[in-house]
């Protein structure tokens, strides 16, 4: 099962690490501000979230693995630089998505793993699923999606919420994973699609 997750978690970076290159890209940033903004977005939130589990050393300094596929997506995206140019205005949303339910389902796994509690859980795939596209936008100067009107949090504490509930539950751990990742990934392409919003208060 460990395996299984570890996989899981590299494939997040990689999705997450390409929809840095491509805003990059967008933004006209050199290789290095690619770079940059690719590790930013793919390690971003689970750093945050080991330093407040205390967790040491940080998930990604135990495993450099997930520093060479950052590099390695980096490198291919420069390749199929053009390729890359031409991809339409709906990717970068997509991928995001993607990116956002893989490492809520990874960021609660994994402070349920810790003992904490469920509250705590939901929080810490909030903050996983989230901090790295938020940084990733504040630094291409961009107002991060966590703050736009579309379901965005809320979907990651939807699927958060319901990897808790599974988990007190005799079911194996990769079905309150897959649940995780299906639930919080359904709401945010419907809003993507639908432009779904929470009300705003008058």
């Amino acid at each position: 099962m460990g395996d299984w997750i570890y996989w899981l978690d590299l494939a997040g970076v990689a999705v997450f690490a390409l929809s840095g290159v491509i805003l990059a890209g967008r933004t006209r940033m050199d290789p290095f501000g690619m770079l940059v903004l690719a590790a930013v977005t793919g390690i971003g939130g689970g750093t945050l979230r080991d330093l407040l589990l205390g967790v040491r050393p940080v998930f990604w300094v135990t495993a450099p693995s997930y520093l060479w596929v950052i590099l390695a997506t980096v490198v291919l995206s420069l390749v199929g630089l053009r390729h890359v140019h031409r991809l339409s205005q709906a990717v970068l949303p997509v991928l995001d998505a993607f990116g956002l339910a893989l490492f809520t389902a990874i960021g609660t796994h994994k402070a349920l793993a810790l003992g904490h509690a469920g509250s705590v859980a939901v929080l810490m795939g909030l903050l996983t699923g989230v901090a790295g596209g938020i940084l990733r936008d504040v630094l291409a100067r961009r107002v991060p999606l966590v703050l736009r009107q579309e379901i965005y949090a809320t979907a990651s504490m939807a699927g958060a919420s319901a990897y808790v509930g599974l988990w007190y539950l005799p079911l194996p751990v990769g079905s309150a994973m897959l649940a995780c990742v299906v639930i919080t990934l359904a709401l945010r392409l419907a809003a993507i699609r639908w432009h779904l919003a929470l009300p705003v208060l008058p």
